[in-house]
């Protein structure tokens, strides 16, 4: 097995670096690693439907789909994020149980209760502190999960926070759990950095290994390769989100404008604009420049550049119209 320590702390590289490990090795392998705020979003799943995009815009945070299936989460520097690989076939899969055990084993070490919940928690005293999912290639089982450890709670809640009246898709959702921190349980304080050293000589502990490995240049250079052309890319991160229907309404200086979407692959295929504002031409011709678009605010930014909107929103701005598309 293959003990990594990932200490790179970019969302794109990390996810793209578990995507590398588990199609290009055949070693088994456990590593650890961190992301900066950031938030991750399960491979089903509507990644508009399941963000505060207001909050992400401002605070300029990255929204990173990953291989396997679940819900949302944020990331930050004091969340730890686990990943086993290893080779079975695909009757283990989703048996969660057995990767969380050994954190589980380590949290019982430094006295705190934690134990396994539901299909894939680790909770302590009901508070969820890990969430975990998995995915399958050829005979290669990748199970990761949260860790967390001393993450801003205020900060996850704020960015995970989105109206659902928006949005009507098949995307899976994400369900929402009182959460905790790690370090808020512990008898006496450790650092982050500690509790890695803790997990880690555990883990080689259980499994009779010694050798840590660190990604060669060449291994950096395939990673950032996959994050170029895959982690870092719309089409990847909102584009492979499911089909799904939008609506919303904002009132503004010019009057009040409703938008309703249809969108397939991360493309507009169908819109209608309606409300109270004024405009000399008809709506319907902003509509037509609209379809086929993605469904990106610079996308659209570009299209509507190149129209007057005052010729059909009176008073409203491009600003305004993109604010009530999202």
């Amino acid at each position: 097995m293959l003990y990594i320590y990932n200490k790179n702390t970019n969302p794109y590289f990390n996810l793209a670096a578990e995507e590398y490990v588990l199609k290009e090795f055949q070693e088994e392998c456990f590593m650890l690693w961190r992301n900066e705020p950031s938030i991750i979003v399960g491979k089903n799943q509507n990644t508009l439907a399941e963000i505060n995009l207001d909050y992400v815009r401002q605070h300029k945070i990255p929204v990173v789909r990953r291989l396997s299936g679940g819900g949302a989460v944020f990331h930050d520097l004091g969340n730890l994020n686990f990943t086993f690989i290893v080779n079975e076939d695909v009757s283990s899969f989703s048996d969660f149980k057995r990767f969380t055990q050994p954190i589980i084993d380590v949290l019982r070490k430094l006295s705190v209760n934690a134990e396994f919940s539901g299909r894939n928690d680790i909770t302590i005293d009901g508070k969820k502190i890990s969430g975990n999912a998995q995915y399958y290639y050829k005979n290669r089982i990748l199970h990761h999960g949260t860790l967390l450890f001393s993450s801003s709670i205020t900060d996850l809640s704020a960015a995970l926070k989105v109206r659902p009246v928006k949005f009507e898709d098949k995307g899976v959702k994400s369900v929402s759990k009182r959460v905790t921190n790690i370090s808020e349980h512990l008898k006496e304080p450790i650092t982050i950095e500690q509790f890695i050293d803790l997990i880690m000589n555990h883990i080689r502990e259980q499994t009779g290994g010694s050798e840590m490995y660190e990604f060669t240049q060449e291994d950096i250079k395939k990673i950032e390769k996959l994050v170029k052309e895959k982690y870092s890319t719309w089409e990847w991160n909102f584009g492979t989100s499911p089909d799904y229907s939008f609506k919303n309404e904002k009132k503004f200086t010019g009057g009040t404008v409703e938008v309703n979407l249809n969108v397939e692959k991360g493309i507009i295929k169908d819109i209608k604009i309606y409300g109270d504002f004024f405009g000399k031409y008809d709506v319907s011709e902003v509509e037509n420049l609209l379809k086929g678009v993605k469904h990106s605010e610079e996308e659209i930014r570009k299209v509507l550049s190149n129209i007057d909107m005052n010729d059909y929103f009176a008073n409203i701005t491009v600003d305004n119209l993109i604010e009530v598309m999202f």
